[in-house]
C-alpha cells in the first residue's frame, strides 16, 4: 500500500484533549485525499461508581457529539464517507451496561482502545512502564475477552502495554495472544499518534512477530488534531513502518462496516 485513503481513528474537542473543529478535521481529511473519514472519540461511559472520567466524551456532550457529526456526515455526503463511532475500554464487569447505554445512539462502530488494564477507577494504566509479567499477561487476557464479545472494528495500538520486563516472555506471551487474534480475525493497529510522538508504541518487536504469525494491520491515525489527517509525510511513515516490519495493511486502509 502506498497511500491512505481511509482512517477510522480520529477524536474531538469533546474528549477534552483533542483541539479543533470537527469540520477542520473533515477538511484536513479532505486536502489529504481520505475517502473514507471514521470518528472514534474516546467514548461516553456510565460508571456505576459515580466515577467521573477526564480524559472522554462527558455524558452531557454525547448527544451533541453524535448530533453534529450525523448533520456533517449529510453535509459532506457528495465529498466524503464519513462514519461515526466510539473508541471504548472493555470492562467486564460493566460491558453489558455500557452496549445498553450506547444503544441509544447512532453509534456504527467501536474500536477498542485498552487504556487501563483492569477497572478504570483503578487507574493503572497500560501505558505506564512496568516488568511484571502478571500486567502483560492481564493486559492480552482483558483484549482477548473484548475482541471475542464480537463487538469491535479493530484493535486500536494493541501494543500499548508498556512491557519492560524479560524479551523472552514478552515474546512468548505476545505469540500466544497474536495467534488468538488471527483465530478472530481481527485487525490490529499500527497508530500513528504513537509515531508522531516517538511514544513506546507502535512496537516493532510486536509487529514483527504479528507479520510472522500472518495477522492483518490497519493504519489508525489516531488524530487528536485535524494537522495530523493532513500531515501526509506521517502517513507515509506509517505505511514504511509496516514495510519495514513485514505486516500487511488492509487494501488502501478500507475495512468493512
Amino acid at each position: 500500500m502506498n497511500r491512505i485513503l481511509a482512517n477510522y481513528h480520529t477524536h474531538t474537542f469533546r474528549c477534552g484533549h483533542a483541539v479543533g473543529e470537527d469540520k477542520e478535521y473533515i477538511e484536513a481529511a479532505l486536502n489529504a485525499g481520505l475517502k473514507v473519514l471514521g470518528f472514534s472519540d474516546h467514548t461516553p461511559m456510565p460508571f456505576p461508581s459515580g466515577h467521573h472520567s477526564g480524559h472522554r466524551v462527558p455524558l452531557d456532550k454525547a448527544d451533541d457529539y453524535f448530533y453534529s457529526l450525523s448533520e456533517l456526515k449529510k453535509e459532506y455526503k457528495n465529498d466524503i464517507e464519513i462514519h461515526i463511532g466510539v473508541e471504548t475500554e472493555y470492562y467486564p464487569d460493566t460491558f453489558e451496561l455500557y452496549c445498553e447505554y450506547m444503544s441509544q445512539f447512532p453509534c456504527e462502530y467501536m474500536i477498542l482502545g485498552q487504556h487501563f488494564l483492569w477497572r478504570e477507577e483503578d487507574g493503572i494504566s497500560s501505558f505506564h512502564k512496568s516488568d511484571d509479567p502478571e500486567k502483560l499477561r492481564s493486559y492480552f487476557k482483558n483484549v482477548l475477552q473484548a475482541v471475542k464479545t464480537g463487538k469491535f472494528l479493530y484493535i486500536a495500538h494493541p501494543d500499548v502495554i508498556n512491557y519492560t520486563g524479560d524479551i523472552e516472555i514478552y515474546n512468548t506471551e505476545t505469540r500466544k495472544f497474536l495467534k488468538e487474534i488471527k483465530k478472530l480475525e481481527i485487525p490490529i493497529e499500527i497508530n500513528c499518534l504513537g509515531l508522531s510522538d516517538d511514544r513506546h508504541y507502535p512496537n516493532k518487536k510486536f509487529f514483527k512477530i504479528a507479520a510472522e504469525i500472518g495477522n492483518r494491520a490497519v493504519v489508525g491515525i489516531d488524530a487528536h488534531s485535524p494537522e495530523l489527517l493532513s500531515c501526509k509525510e506521517l502517513h507515509s511513515k506509517c505505511i514504511d513502518f509496516a514495510k519495514q516490519t513485514g505486516i500487511e495493511i488492509a487494501d488502501n486502509n478500507y475495512l468493512q462496516l
